[in-house]
C-alpha cells in the first residue's frame, strides 16, 4: 500500500483548486439512471469513489464516459441490462445504496447488497427502506441484499425521517421524481449536496420544492430528460484547505470556495484565530504569528458543523493555546485518528464520544497509520506543522475523497511526497 512521506515546517503559501463536490457527485451519478437519456456532469473530482460509482452504473448497463479533462462525465441509461448491485462493487463504498431509489423508480424492483465503505460507526440502511417503504415499495433485507418490489410503481407519500440522514433524503428525493402524486419529505437533511441534487433533478424535468430547508415536496412526473450539470465545489475540501494555514502558518486561498458551504466551520477557524476572507476567485485563510486559541466544537447536521471536518479540526486543536473539547454525536466510531495523533505527541483523552484536546507547543514527526478518509487527511495537516519527517502509511483511504493532495499542498510550499508500494 502506498504511503505519504511529509517533512514538516514549511508555511504555505498559494492558490488550491477546490474539486467538485465527492459527496454530491455520488448522488448526481446514480440520477442518471432516472432517465434514458444523456446526464452530463461537469466539475467532477478525480477520485477513485467516483471510478467506483461508475463502474457500479457499468454493472447496470449504463454508459459511463469519461471525457478528456477528466471532469466531465457523460451517463447514459437508455437501456439496464441489470438491477442488481452486486457485492463485490458496493461494498467498496457506502454510497453505493444511492441507485437503489433511482432503480425502484425506473423499473420498478432493484436488488442492493448491503454497502461498505469507512469504518467510523454503524450506518444502518432502515431509513432508506423507510423512505421506499412509504412510497409504496415492498422491501425486503434476505442473504445480506435489500430486495426491492413496486411493480406497479410507486406513489406520492408522506415520509418523516426520525432522524436526519443525508443519503436516505437523497434516495427518497429521487424516487419521488418518478412517483404518482405527490411526496412530502420532513425532516430531511439540508446538506448543500441535497440542493446540488434537487438543481440537477429539476433542470433534467423535476419538480421539486424546498430543498435546503427540512421539508422538500416533489410532485412525481411521467419521465425526466437529460441534463448537464456542474457539480457545486466540496466544502469538505475546502474546510480542509482552510485548515492548513492554522497548523503551518502562511496564507492560501482556496480557489471555488464559498464561504455559505462551510459557515459553521469558518465561524470556528476564525474564533481560533485564523483569518478567512472572501476574494474574487474564492475564499482566503491566513494565520499571523503565534499560537491560536483552544476551541470547542460539537458536529451535527449541517448548517452545523460536519462531522467529516471533526478529525482535521483536532489536528488543529494539538497545538492551540488551551484546552478544546470535541464532541462527535454524528458517528460513534470517529476517534480513530486520536491514537495516531497522540503518536506524535498530541495530548488527546478520549471518553465515548468525546475528545478533549490539550494544546503543546508542537507536534513532532513518527511512523502513522490511516484508519478511514478524514482520518488520513488529519494525520497529513498535522505533519505540516510538526517538527521532522512523518510517514502515512495506508493512504488508499485519501484517494476516495482527496484529488491530487500532494501536488496542490506541494505548490504551496509543502514537502510531501508519496511512496509507492512496490
Amino acid at each position: 500500500m502506498d504511503s505519504i512521506v511529509v517533512r514538516g515546517g514549511a508555511e504555505l503559501h498559494g492558490r488550491i483548486p477546490i474539486a467538485g463536490a465527492k459527496n454530491a457527485c455520488l448522488a448526481l451519478m446514480p440520477a442518471g439512471l432516472l432517465t434514458d437519456d444523456m446526464l452530463t456532469l461537469t466539475n467532477a473530482p478525480r477520485l477513485s469513489d467516483i471510478s467506483t460509482m461508475a463502474a457500479l452504473l457499468r454493472s447496470l448497463g449504463v454508459a459511463v464516459e469519461t471525457r478528456d479533462d477528466d471532469q466531465t462525465l457523460d451517463i447514459s441509461a437508455t437501456s439496464l441490462t441489470s438491477t442488481c448491485a452486486e457485492y463485490e462493487i458496493v461494498r467498496r463504498m457506502r454510497a453505493s445504496i444511492l441507485v437503489l431509489g433511482p432503480l425502484l423508480a425506473r423499473a420498478g424492483h432493484a436488488e442492493v447488497s448491503l454497502p461498505g465503505g469507512c469504518a467510523i460507526g454503524a450506518r444502518p440502511v432502515d431509513l432508506h427502506q423507510y423512505a421506499m417503504e412509504q412510497l409504496g415499495a415492498e422491501l425486503e433485507l434476505r442473504d445480506g441484499y435489500l430486495h426491492a418490489r413496486a411493480p406497479g410503481g410507486l406513489t406520492g407519500g408522506v415520509i418523516e425521517f426520525p432522524m436526519v440522514s443525508v443519503g436516505a433524503t437523497e434516495n427518497a428525493l429521487m424516487a419521488a421524481t418518478l412517483a404518482s402524486g405527490t411526496s412530502v419529505l420532513r425532516n430531511v437533511a439540508r446538506e448543500p449536496e441535497i440542493v446540488d441534487l434537487a438543481r440537477c433533478l429539476r433542470a433534467m424535468g423535476a419538480r421539486i420544492e424546498g430543498e435546503g430547508t427540512d421539508e422538500i415536496t416533489v410532485e412525481g412526473v411521467e419521465r425526466l430528460g437529460g441534463a448537464t450539470h456542474s457539480v457545486v465545489p466540496d466544502r469538505i475540501e475546502l474546510g480542509t484547505y482552510l485548515i492548513a494555514p492554522g497548523i503551518t502558518g502562511g496564507s492560501v486561498e482556496c480557489v471555488g470556495g464559498r464561504r455559505e458551504l462551510v459557515a459553521a466551520f469558518a465561524d470556528k477557524l476564525e474564533e481560533a484565530g485564523l483569518s478567512i476572507e472572501d476574494t474574487a476567485d474564492g475564499l482566503r485563510s491566513s494565520r499571523a504569528n503565534g499560537r491560536l486559541r483552544a476551541v470547542d466544537v460539537v458536529t451535527a447536521p449541517f448548517p452545523g458543523f460536519p462531522t467529516d471536518l471533526q478529525a482535521q479540526m483536532m489536528a488543529l486543536m494539538c497545538t492551540a493555546d488551551g484546552v478544546s473539547v470535541l464532541e462527535e454525536r454524528i458517528f460513534e466510531n470517529r476517534f480513530m485518528h486520536a491514537p495516531e495523533l497522540m503518536r506524535m505527541g498530541a495530548r488527546i483523552d478520549v471518553q465515548g464520544g468525546t475528545a478533549t484536546v490539550t494544546g503543546v507547543a508542537r507536534l513532532k514527526g513518527a511512523p502513522v497509520m490511516a484508519t478511514d478518509l478524514r482520518a488520513s487527511v488529519s494525520l497529513i495537516l498535522a505533519a505540516l506543522g510538526a517538527e521532522g519527517e512523518t510517514t502515512v502509511a495506508r493512504v488508499y483511504h485519501l484517494d476516495r475523497g482527496y484529488e491530487r493532495v500532494e501536488e496542490k499542498l506541494r505548490a504551496c510550499g509543502a514537502w510531501i511526497e508519496r511512496v509507492r508500494a512496490t
